[in-house]
């Protein structure tokens, strides 16, 4: 057993303190946030993350988890802290750490015995440097190592993540710290790379970089599908069988959104700027992205004609299925930009709807996806929910004034939901929208 501090219960931090404690740790996370504070004391999560509410409640109830507002109560007997704090983007695009800076400031004002700090936080190249000259500036002479551990969770399934990783990541000018970190995630049984200290934060950056050029790539291989008559969905499941390419995050669509690749993109390109560099790929990904959300709306409003006083229907608002994250999710941008065209927008999130509902105040949310349906113009696809898979659409075709359907995740085939009488248009998908009629010509 351990003794581990984890500050900061956002999506990182909640579920970092949660996995560790359920591997035999004594975890104390922090947070100033009382209120979510008191939440998580009642074992409550305050995110939705399968998984997650069972293992936090199992493992307040057998003491290894605790939450508390205070520093001092925190790091008291803390041999690791993990800091898990936001960092969002800033005006100019960089990486705010004020939370990180300000967590580095605590620790040092009650730290009094050794402590090695892992920034957990996605922050730019050399903040490690930061927090370690913060801590230095008020402990005096009290031995403490900085070591970078980014994560690597992914928003619903973020406790399989945690503990069936790819791989750990750890930085470190200091050897002995990075591999007693190491040892906490010994049980995890997986490979560790150890770098140093900055490398380990690139790691993270140019991870999901990558990832994020993947999407936009494939986003801009289905416009010239559509251009040219393919379908990309086959383009890309041909693509996924090369090994060398594989068939992850090659999914046409609205594109990419989430707490994570869009400030991650943004902010890597700054850094890249700052230090004179010319990030003109990165630079694309951006674009594609916003171009990806421009091209749904334009669909519909080629689909409908003039937008005003028209009801959209619209499935699925968090930026991706199993979490209700709402930062940077497409139905955002689409919805908001529907509204600006004059439409009058209905919707339906499985789990998202009540964070929703404080970014898009003039949204109607609905119980059901059928109610979404009623007397809707057209129907929008922008989260793939598993439910959404198993829609009856001859009952939707009946409650909808106009029987349109525009598929952000092409989840649908073309010519099925075409034949249940709907005009049908995904992403990528053809050079034009599937009609009943064509469906009818189509072997069956």
């Amino acid at each position: 057993m351990r003794n581990i501090c984890v500050i900061g219960t956002g999506y990182v931090g909640l579920v970092t303190g949660v996995c560790f404690a359920d591997l035999g740790n004594r975890v104390v996370c922090v947070d100033i946030d009382s209120q979510k504070v008191e939440t998580l004391i009642a074992g409550k999560s305050t995110i939705y993350e399968p998984g997650l509410e069972e293992l936090l409640v199992r493992n307040v109830h057998s003491g290894r988890l605790s939450f508390t507002t205070s520093y001092a109560v925190g790091l008291e007997e803390a041999e690791f802290a993990f800091i898990t704090v936001d960092t969002p983007m800033g005006p100019d695009g960089s990486a705010d750490l004020r939370s990180v800076e300000a967590a580095a400031h605590s620790i040092g004002e009650v730290l009094s015995h050794p402590l090695i700090i892992v920034d957990k936080s996605t922050v730019p190249v050399g903040t490690g440097d930061v927090v370690s000259q913060i801590v230095s500036s008020h402990v005096g002479d009290t031995p403490f190592s900085i070591v970078s551990n980014p994560e690597f969770l992914r928003e619903g399934s973020a406790v399989s993540d945690f503990f069936n990783p790819d791989r750990i990541v750890l930085g470190s000018t200091d050897r002995e710290a990075a591999e007693r970190v190491a040892e906490l995630h010994a049980p995890l049984n997986t490979k560790v790379i150890i770098t140093d200290l900055r490398t380990a934060e690139m790691i993270k950056y140019a991870s999901n970089a990558f990832l994020a050029t993947r999407i936009s790539f494939i986003n801009e291989i289905a416009q010239i599908c559509e251009r040219l008559g393919a379908d990309v969905k086959e383009v890309a499941r041909g693509m996924g069988a090369d090994k060398r390419i594989g068939p992850h995050f090659l999914e046409a669509g609205v594109g990419y959104g989430g707490s994570c690749f869009p400030k991650d993109v943004l902010a890597l390109f700054h850094m890249a700027a700052s230090a004179g560099c010319h990030p003109q790929l990165l630079q694309a990904v951006m674009d594609i992205n916003r171009d990806a959300r421009r091209a749904f709306v334009e669909k519909v409003h080629t689909l409908l004609g003039d937008l005003h006083d028209k009801i959209i229907g619209v499935l699925g608002l968090s930026f991706k299925p199993n979490t209700d994250d709402m930062r940077e999710a497409p139905s955002v941008e689409v919805i908001t930009a529907l509204k600006s065209l004059g439409a009058n927008i209905k919707a339906y999130d499985p789990v998202a709807m009540d964070r929703a509902s404080d970014l898009l105040p003039w949204v109607t949310f609905c119980a059901t996806p059928y109610d979404v349906a009623k007397e809707a113009d057209a129907l929008l696809i922008i989260t793939e929910w598993n439910e959404f898979k198993q829609l009856n659409w001859e009952k939707l075709r009946q409650f909808m004034r106009q029987p349109v359907v525009v598929d952000g995740r092409n989840i649908y085939d073309p010519q099925e939901i075409a034949a249940c009488g709907f005009t049908y248009w995904g992403v990528g998908r053809g050079t034009a929208p599937a009609t009943y009629s064509e469906a009818k010509q189509e072997p069956r």
